[in-house]
């Protein structure tokens, strides 16, 4: 296969997947993603599928059930039936069903306790939780809005950290190839990592730059706009996970605070997948809703 024809199917898979993250909470049909992208649909889901090893149905009902489990534990408040509507489940017969298949207890039960349960085996192979540790750092947030970040990136589909420090070396090379003298590094978390297997979930390692670069390399997409929370944190390695995890399970529980279908992020301004001491200094941002 041509690059060139790699390299544009690529960007047509990774332009079906953002738009999925995009329209989660609506009634995403084939027959007007094909359209819109210019494709048949056949064409459209093999490249899908050979990009990303499962089909376009398989990963939006991953992806609305991953933000329902989120919703769920933040949006306290809202009904089981409002959340399936706002993660795109037509009844709330089907999202019960979808969601006790995905995660082995019904939302209630997730509700009630059972996701600290499931989160802590996901991590289990990490430093451990550090729920208490973090407690005691009184984090508190800064409340701001956000403006849209356009950026180019490379989607890595788990959370190898030899592949994401391959993903960060590509960019950094690119980065001083095109003479790019203003730019931030940016991990862009789709998936909740507290939640989602580590093997399953995406970690997007982006470039923000204002420069306009003309790249045949790399595809672009925009970073929403929005009220976000800002954390700043310094994490030795292995710890960004906890973390992440005590944001969404411990600090946005207890806060008047509501997330969104919209992914978190983190500015990394000291990056510990390509630094010698392997350790972050990062902002990181979640997406809120008052």
């Amino acid at each position: 296969m041509k690059e060139d024809t790699h390299l544009k199917r690529i960007q047509i898979a990774n332009d079906i997947m953002f738009y999925i993250y995009v329209h989660i909470d609506t009634d995403i049909k084939i027959d007007e993603l094909s359209e819109m992208l210019g494709i048949s649909k056949f064409h459209m889901q093999r490249i899908f599928k050979e990009v990303f090893h499962r089909n376009i149905h398989e990963s939006v009902k991953l992806i609305r059930l991953q933000k329902a489990s989120n919703l769920l534990l933040t949006n306290r408040y809202a009904t089981i039936s409002k959340i399936a509507n706002l993660c795109g489940y037509s009844s709330q017969s089907s999202f019960i069903k979808a969601f006790k298949q995905r995660f082995s207890m019904t939302p209630t039960k997730w509700k009630e306790g059972g996701y600290l349960t499931y989160s802590s085996q996901i991590l289990a192979h990490t430093n451990g939780q550090l729920f208490d540790t973090f407690d005691t750092l009184n984090l508190q947030p800064t409340i701001l809005k956000r403006p849209a970040i356009q950026s180019y990136y490379i989607r890595n589909l788990s959370y190898n950290p030899s592949e994401i420090t391959m993903a960060w070396q590509k960019l950094y090379a690119w980065v001083l190839e095109n003479d790019i003298p203003r730019y931030e590094q940016i991990a862009l978390f789709h998936d909740n990592p507290a939640i989602t297997p580590l093997s399953s979930c995406q970690y997007v390692a982006c470039i923000a730059t204002p420069e306009k670069v003309e790249s045949k390399r790399l595809p672009q997409f925009e970073i929403a706009e929005g009220l976000y929370a800002q954390f700043d944190i310094a994490l030795k390695k292995g710890e960004i996970l906890s973390f992440i995890q005590w944001v969404y399970h411990r600090w946005l529980p207890k806060s008047d605070f509501f997330t969104s279908t919209k992914p978190s992020y983190a500015i990394y301004k000291k990056n510990g997948y390509v630094n010698k001491e392997k350790d972050f200094v990062l902002e990181f941002y979640l997406p809120i809703q008052f």
